[in-house]
């Protein structure tokens, strides 16, 4: 079974996440979106809340799962039973900062970094972005999946 670990904060998920997280659920058996705890970070949603996004936004995805964990991401993949690491790329400084861990991450542990370009329409979308269109009560709807607008 072809299991890939989709690890980020998703404070909040974005219609970009939940774009790589579709085309990931067609290339693997299973994703396992997998919300990392950063203790330098300050969250402006609980866990709680990340989860229940993310669930709302992936129910349609019978193979995707939603998880969290502390620590090393290489050692929540050895626990999974994953091989592979999923990424998205927005633009070219994406990539050289995730080819960096990618190297490293496979170096340390065998594990794979897969990378998928986020569509045209969602590459301008980051989670900082929508968070601040939050606090200045603008618009962030055409950026977030249903779950999110709640809020």
């Amino acid at each position: 079974m072809k299991i890939a670990v989709f690890p980020g904060s998703f404070d909040p998920i974005t219609l970009g996440h939940l774009d790589i997280i579709a085309r990931g659920s067609q290339l693997f058996d299973k994703v396992i979106v997998a919300i990392g705890h950063n203790h330098q970070k300050k969250y402006m949603f609980s866990l709680e809340q990340r989860m229940d996004f993310i669930k709302k936004a992936c129910a349609e995805f019978s193979n995707v799962e939603i998880d969290f964990y502390e620590g090393l991401t290489l050692e929540y993949c050895k626990n999974k039973g994953s091989d592979y690491i999923l990424r998205g790329l927005r633009n070219p400084v994406d990539f050289e900062f995730e080819k960096a861990i990618a190297h490293a991450n496979r170096k340390v542990s065998g594990i794979e970094t897969v990378f998928l370009l986020t569509s045209i329409e969602t590459s301008f979308i980051s989670s900082t972005i929508v968070r601040d269109i939050m606090i200045n009560k603008g618009d962030f709807s055409s950026m977030v999946p249903d779950s999110v607008q709640l809020v």
